[in-house]
């Protein structure tokens, strides 16, 4: 649902001590920092700050969150209540507009941008938490005199009274009414229709429920190991990735692991680590291997790692600056004198032609494999990203290819199973540029990941992102 603002009619006997009517927030359309009635409570003004920060700055949720709740010093239970309200919030942000619209009976672009938000979050606290209803109503009335104006106050109370008269499956019962039957699956399982209709083009039936489900269950943390420098078993508090040989789900915050503060560990899904691991198994010349997108630096350093013990060098190039910098971080841990890191378009990129023995191609895609740890992403991006993002992805590709040598392996991957962002791109460089290889047999111990001469990794298969890989050779 878009939010594209407008204020709300003045409404009888509303104070005028808040924003006036017309007036736009700050911020780009975000509520205001500045306290203009009592203090509200802090853990649910800084959810609704990030959820601003979401929907009017394009903040990415858990790194906003993140950075919050650095500065805020809550109690872990605090801050597991804050991450709840955001994280729900944004996963099922679809879902609570059509119940705001209905509730209310008023399209969303009648309601103030900041006034969605709070809206969204007294949804999430009366149909998926076991808040009682006069605690999330009066809080979110505190917050909205506190953070937007008085003005809306009666406002937010009227509609948030309006969303507690039902639970969650009423009101989806009530909303699905004369939707067909992909209209209500998409609604019931928090997917916008366009996504459902991408999953349902890639799995079997009886698994695409169970593909839509996973992602609204949160991911546990995985890290990775910097191969050459650190064993798995040397993590404490960790159990062992299902298929990665240096990868380990998490039992406790990141950062406290002294090996990811050393840079010998770091975050990343084993689904991220098998792209990467396959291309390190296939047979290629000898030669300098390349990532070519490589922000932030995950994959990077892994192959930095894999490619060490056989002299080989590795050259990381990423086209934003800042993301260059978290590929320089990421392989801190490492000799210089093995890798190198650029700032470069990949589409022209400043190497010669047929220099690289093994290249990596993660390109920039619409994130659908990652759904369930980027929850707003499914709200953010429509299918029009894809007219933008398929053209990019296969010039990328071409210049992949032309990077690499004869007889060279070129793998590339997307955080996506979509028709568009997989099969085509592959199928857009004719038969006569490369081979394709069965990449599945570059992972042998990934059960049910085969995707014709592909491989394709599902969170409810694997307890992975929804990983594409293809594995080239260049004739």
């Amino acid at each position: 649902m878009a939010n594209t603002g407008g204020a709300s009619p003045p409404r009888r006997g509303s104070s005028r001590r808040g924003r006036r009517a017309g007036q736009p927030y700050p911020s780009g359309g975000r509520a205001s920092g500045r306290q203009t009635g009592p203090q509200a409570d802090p853990v649910r003004t800084l959810a609704f700050q990030v959820l601003c920060a979401v929907s009017h700055d394009g903040a990415y949720a858990n790194l906003e969150l993140a950075r919050q709740l650095g500065k805020a010093g809550f109690s872990e239970r605090d801050a597991a209540f804050a991450t709840e309200l955001v994280a729900g919030t944004c996963r099922f942000q679809g879902s609570y507009d059509l119940v705001i619209e209905r509730a209310s009976g008023r399209a969303l672009n009648k309601f103030q941008p900041a006034v969605i938000d709070l809206l969204r979050m007294t949804s999430h606290e009366l149909l998926s938490m076991r808040i009682p209803a006069h605690a999330a109503i009066d809080t979110s009335v505190e917050i909205a005199a506190a953070r937007i104006g008085r003005r809306v106050t009666g406002l937010v109370n009227a509609v948030s009274r309006r969303i507690s008269e039902r639970d969650f499956e009423q009101w989806l019962d009530l909303l699905a009414e004369g939707m067909d039957e992909l209209g209500q699956l998409a609604l019931r399982s928090h997917h916008p229709r366009w996504i459902v209709q991408a999953f349902a083009e890639r799995l079997p039936e009886p698994e695409l429920a169970l593909a839509l489900a996973a992602d609204n269950s949160p991911p546990a943390v995985q890290l990775a190991v910097r191969p050459g420098l650190l064993d798995v078993r040397d993590l404490p508090e960790v159990e062992p990735a299902r298929y990665s040989p240096y990868g380990a789900y998490a039992h406790r915050p990141p950062a406290s692991y002294a090996a990811v503060r050393a840079g010998l560990a770091g975050v990343q899904d084993e689904g991220s680590q098998l792209m990467a691991l396959a291309l390190a198994n296939a047979d290629a010349p000898a030669g300098p291997w390349l990532d070519m997108c490589a922000g932030p630096g995950g994959k990077a350093a892994l192959l930095r790692g894999l490619a060490g013990g056989n002299a080989e060098t590795l050259l990381a190039s990423e086209l934003r600056p800042h993301r260059a910098e978290l590929v320089r971080q990421n392989l801190a841990a490492y000799s210089d004198a093995g890798h190198g890191v650029i700032v470069a378009d990949g589409t022209r990129p400043p190497w010669r032609e047929a220099s690289f023995a093994k290249v990596l191609l993660d390109a920039p895609c619409t994130g659908l494999g990652a759904l369930r740890r980027r929850p707003e992403s499914r709200w953010r991006r429509g299918p029009a990203a894809l007219a933008e993002l398929a053209p990019l992805q296969q010039r990328l590709l071409a210049a992949a290819v032309a990077s690499t040598m004869p007889s060279g392996v070129i793998a590339y991957v997307t955080c996506s199973p979509h028709l568009r962002e997989t099969w085509e791109a592959v199928e857009s460089l004719g038969p006569d540029a490369v081979e394709i290889l069965s990449a599945a047999e570059y992972l042998p111990n990934v059960p049910d990941a085969a995707d014709g001469g592909f491989v394709q990794l599902w969170p409810h298969r694997h307890n992975t992102d929804a990983m594409f890989l293809a594995l080239l050779r260049r004739r």
